[in-house]
């Protein structure tokens, strides 16, 4: 499939949105793109604070009581995604493709190697150089994490995706173990460069993911995605 003939729609939330609101913006999308309305729909937005458990696990990996969290206004969420413990944030730039792998390829490795490949050329762009660690997922600068990368995929068709520590409070991290590691710290963009504007590096991100995932972006509202309720009560007349 060429570039062309690739439908892959962007929507960028403003402000902080809660965790679940934004799992349920997922699952309109993704309904969205299993009814074939899109291939792919990249979510783009910042998270309230919050711990996100994936399937392997992480209560293990966090280091201090939930009334402490509730203290610091930290909320701690059981999610549907890959990976560990790892936390979510203001100054975080968090990426939920929801594609149709269909329409890319069928291969897993490739699609998280494509994730972090958005991420690395991004800070290429910043004069931030980034890499793999072959032992974890993500991306890393020398020895410290960046970014984070989760995914779900069912029936080839994804949800979750990668996390870019902007301007984060590296702070929240030493409530856990990020992603089970102990033994590497967190890093984040600011650490490098004192001036970030944050509207500029999501329009990055889009240039690369168009770029990686050779697809052409079209911006869409919220409301387009709220449709999906209507698109159900079509069908069901």
């Amino acid at each position: 499939m060429t570039l062309e003939n690739r439908t892959c729609y962007s929507i960028s939330l403003n402000g902080l949105t809660n965790y679940l609101d934004g799992l349920n913006i997922q699952h309109r999308a993704l309904e969205k793109v299993m009814a074939g309305k899109a291939d792919c729909i990249l979510i783009l937005l910042e998270h309230e604070p919050v711990l996100t458990i994936g399937r392997s696990g992480g209560r293990e990996n966090l280091l201090v009581d939930e009334s402490e969290l509730k203290r610091l206004g930290v909320a701690l969420q059981d999610t549907g995604r890959g990976g560990n413990i790892t936390y979510h944030g203001p100054g975080q730039l968090v990426a939920y493709p929801i594609l149709n792998l269909g329409k890319w390829k069928k291969n897993l490795p490739w699609y998280v190697h494509s994730l972090e490949e958005v991420v690395i050329t991004l800070l290429q762009d910043y004069g931030i150089e980034a890499g793999r660690k072959p032992e974890y997922r993500g991306v890393w600068v020398k020895e410290e994490k960046i970014a984070a990368v989760g995914i779900a995929v069912k029936r080839w068709y994804t949800m979750h995706g990668f996390a870019l520590n902007v301007q984060v409070n590296k702070g929240h991290f030493k409530l856990i173990n990020p992603c089970g590691i102990k033994d590497y710290a967190v890093v984040s963009m600011d650490d490098f460069i004192v001036s970030l504007d944050f509207r500029e590096i999501i329009e990055r991100v889009k240039e690369k993911f168009a770029l990686i995932f050779e697809s052409k972006l079209v911006e869409i509202s919220r409301e387009w995605l709220e449709s999906v309720q209507s698109d159900r009560e079509t069908k069901m007349a």
